[in-house]
């Protein structure tokens, strides 16, 4: 079995940063509600709900790094690591269930229109704006470094992008009046979390069904594992994920006639390192295959 089990995400990951940059989220999301509900702007909500997208992304990113850090345990032998993938499966549907509401309150709206203080609207929006932009300049320097980091400053990325459709919206109908503007506002940025909440989602499931992680393909595994000198074919192979950056492999590879058992593990984890960075490895190896005629690669 590999012996090198560190990640480097988990280490660099700044967590002063990601607390500070979750307040501001957490704080202007709650402003967001308040505002959208005293202007009626609807799209001052939907960019709410967007906000708290960025909100749960720095919530779980912290909870991975807490949870990833705690040894296992004689009941959780793989540790605690799961706990993120739950999280963000649970903030996936509930954004789905905000997403739609946010739909079927602007379809209600292009019927019945509601008065919007656009000024309030633009004021608050201009402020999310400010705070996305604080964010982004908090995460900046480590999002390179930490796959956790990334993700939530993608987050407040296309956050940014919500509060400039509100600030436009906003001065839109402040000088027409045309208060339907806020509802398509909305509808935009629904679509705009629709698709990377469907994208968390799909992850979610593939990682709790045990599933080849994303970007790898068993076939291409396997070719290396039998392309390694020594080894005779391959079988039992399985390729999953504990987390999203913690892939894991096992199989069971039946040795050539004369071919040194360590000397091929040491080789094949060499190839899964280098082609697949792929360093929790479980290899069985047997000098006779123990596997059914059928299930033989």
């Amino acid at each position: 079995m590999s012996g090198d089990h560190q990640h480097v995400d988990m280490e660099s990951t700044p967590v002063p940063r990601l607390w500070i940059a979750l307040g501001l989220a957490g704080s202007f999301m709650v402003a967001e509600v308040v505002g959208g509900v005293l202007t009626g702007s609807l799209a001052l909500i939907s960019d709410a709900a967007h906000m708290l997208t960025d909100a749960m992304a720095l919530a779980i990113a912290l909870l991975a790094i807490r949870v990833g850090r705690r040894p296992a345990d004689i009941l959780r032998t793989y540790g605690y690591a799961r706990f993120e993938i739950l999280a963000a499966a649970f903030n996936a549907l509930l954004l789905l269930g905000v997403a739609f509401y946010i739909l079927y309150e602007a379809y209600k709206r292009l019927y019945e229109p509601a008065e919007i203080a656009s000024l309030g609207m633009l004021a608050i929006a201009v402020v999310g704006l400010m705070v996305n932009l604080v964010a982004m300049r908090i995460l900046t320097g480590h999002k390179d470094k930490s796959l956790n980091v990334k993700g939530a400053y993608l987050e407040v990325w296309a956050d940014m992008l919500g509060s400039i459709g509100v600030i436009a919206g906003a001065g839109l109908i402040w000088l027409t009046g045309w208060e339907w503007v806020d509802s398509v506002v909305a509808v935009g940025i629904g679509f705009m979390v629709f698709p990377r909440t469907w994208v968390l989602l799909k992850e979610c499931v593939n990682i709790l069904l045990e599933g080849v992680p994303p970007g790898m393909s068993l076939a291409e595994v396997e070719q290396t594992i039998v392309a390694v000198p020594g080894v005779a074919s391959v079988h039992d192979l399985h390729l999953w994920a504990i987390t999203q950056s913690k892939a894991s492999l096992s199989a069971h590879a039946v040795l050539a006639e004369g071919a040194d058992a360590e000397t091929v593990r040491r080789a094949i984890e060499a190839q899964l390192q280098q082609k697949f960075d792929l360093h929790h490895t479980t290899l069985q190896l047997e000098r006779e295959n123990c596997a059914p005629m059928e299930t033989i690669h």
